[in-house]
């Protein structure tokens, strides 16, 4: 099973806490950022570590493939994007942002 499946929401203290991102067993996710009215969707795979999200739809457009690497331990996912579409995957974690695990 895929660690990161379920809905995930940025920690309080980061730049866009409330931040959720939910990735479904489709392969599909959805994210949404109530302070800013943001809606997203798109595609994803899991490769080890690497997580690669194909944005199809933005509020505002930002639209395209999303690299970037994660970690999930216990209920917390620390997930690193890079800082554009087709932007280079990060080099590692250190810059992570940090998601609680929701439980439904």
């Amino acid at each position: 099973m895929n660690k990161i499946l379920g809905k995930w929401v940025q920690n309080e203290g980061q730049p866009y806490a409330g931040l959720w991102f939910e990735f479904k067993s489709d392969g599909t996710f959805l994210a949404q950022y109530d302070a800013m009215a943001i809606v997203s969707s798109g595609t994803y795979r899991v490769e080890g570590y690497y997580i690669t999200m194909n944005q199809t739809s933005h509020t505002f457009g930002l639209v395209g493939e999303f690299k970037g690497l994660f970690a999930v331990e216990g209920d917390i996912l620390k997930m690193a994007l890079a800082s554009g579409a087709g932007q280079p995957r990060p080099a590692n974690l250190d810059n992570a942002r940090l998601y609680q695990k929701q439980i439904h």
